[in-house]
């Protein structure tokens, strides 16, 4: 079994948690970090529970600076789990594969996965596998799923199979070109994609055991017992695999209030995590930027000139290399700031109204929109005499 996560450095400790679980509950596993920015200072390999370290640098990606800045931090880490998922099965040829998120902690064994994955070539699990109760949770848990995807793709396991390849060959195409958090396009990362695979591939299975994938999104449903030391439970089943989402920006503890509250196992488990996470370098790490958030000079990549390079494909044309900033103005970010956006100490708010100024005027001057143009005034001149009918009749012909 060969098990990986992707990362940048400032989730190291995180990553430190889950390595650590996964070498108490299944040893014989081969865990492999994908990192997605400069290794920190002072990481050693040798001194940690990773066996392999694959770096993002490493992976065949055609332009791949142009593709990396189209990207922000957490689109990047999910963007490349396709290509983890073919470089592993490239290099290793193992017979299984799981993804982990780093803020996911094993609390007993994978058996039952492992079982699972004998008789299916791909396995997800999803958000919910019990109708919600009360309106508060239809629209927190329920209507949450509809705009994040039904399954969570932190947790994704794959078998060396001809239709396991077949998926994440799939998974990988559909990522390299759409693994965005761009909700009003359709796209949520990696994980809207989720909810097309039990229609595209056949052998596939869905882990709906309450012990997988418990998170706060579906504690409202599940009965959590125990504690650390003796074993946590759900629904009377051995917890297998906790995930902290939300940890860091208040999500989680704010979910757990509404959903939790009256539930010591549920707090025991957020507080051991904060405490492990500390004990893993927390402090130290949890800050550090990613590397790709900057341009080469030092100055930080704004949101608005990464959509902006995202959606005008003729930019990466001129600019294959944008964190590159040559002297006399020539490269991205002085183009960016010269045509569409603001001098320095701009409101990244009036960055975003640019782009979509750009957007607009774009639309205007397409010729999509002369059609459109074209076809609503003959509409309004000849639609009051022939008909809508008759007008739709004389465009066809």
């Amino acid at each position: 079994m060969h098990i990986f996560t992707s990362i940048t450095s400032n989730y190291i400790p995180k990553a430190r948690v889950l390595a650590h679980s996964v070498k108490k509950y299944v040893p014989n596993a081969v865990f492999h970090l994908l990192l997605c920015d400069t290794p920190p200072q002072g990481f050693d390999l040798e001194q940690e529970e990773f066996d392999h370290l694959m770096l993002l640098d490493e992976l065949d990606i055609d332009n791949k600076k142009s593709w990396i800045f189209q990207h922000n931090v957490v689109e990047l880490c999910t963007a490349v789990k396709g290509r983890g998922f073919q470089e592993i099965f490239r290099r290793f040829g193992p017979d299984k594969i799981i993804f982990f998120d780093p803020d996911m902690v094993l609390f007993s064994g994978i058996e039952v996965i492992e079982g699972q994955l004998d008789q299916h070539s791909v396995l997800l699990t999803p958000h919910q596998t019990e109708p919600a109760r009360t309106r508060s949770s239809i629209l927190d848990n329920e209507v949450s799923s509809l705009k994040y995807g039904v399954f969570n793709l932190g947790f994704l396991a794959v078998r060396n199979s001809p239709e396991g390849i077949r998926f994440v060959n799939w998974w990988s195409d559909r990522l390299r070109d759409f693994c965005f958090d761009d909700r009003a396009r359709g796209f949520f990362t990696d994980q809207k994609w989720g909810d097309l695979a039990p229609a595209l591939f056949a052998d596939l299975g869905i882990l709906r055991g309450p012990q997988f994938n418990v998170s706060t999104w579906n504690i409202d449903s599940r009965e959590i017992t125990g504690d650390i030391a003796e074993g946590v439970y759900v629904n009377k089943i051995p917890l297998c695999f906790y995930h902290f989402s939300g940890i860091d920006s208040g999500a989680q503890k704010l979910m757990l209030e509404v959903y939790g509250n009256n539930n010591p196992a549920l707090h025991q488990l957020r507080d051991w995590y904060l405490i492990r996470c500390d004990e893993m370098g927390q402090g130290l790490l949890g800050k550090l930027p990613c590397r790709y958030a900057f341009y080469d000079n030092g100055n930080e990549v704004r949101p608005a000139e990464r959509l902006l390079y995202r959606y005008r494909e003729e930019l990466s044309d001129r600019f294959p290399d944008p964190y590159a900033c040559p002297p006399k103005g020539i490269g991205y970010r002085a183009w960016f700031q010269s045509n569409a956006g603001l001098a320095e100490g701009g409101h990244p708010e009036d960055d975003v109204l640019s782009v979509l100024r750009q957007e607009l005027d774009a639309i205007h001057h397409s010729i999509s929109w002369r059609i459109f143009r074209s076809v609503s005034t003959a509409y309004r001149r000849l639609g009051m005499k022939l008909g809508l009918q008759r007008l739709l009749s004389w465009l066809s012909r």
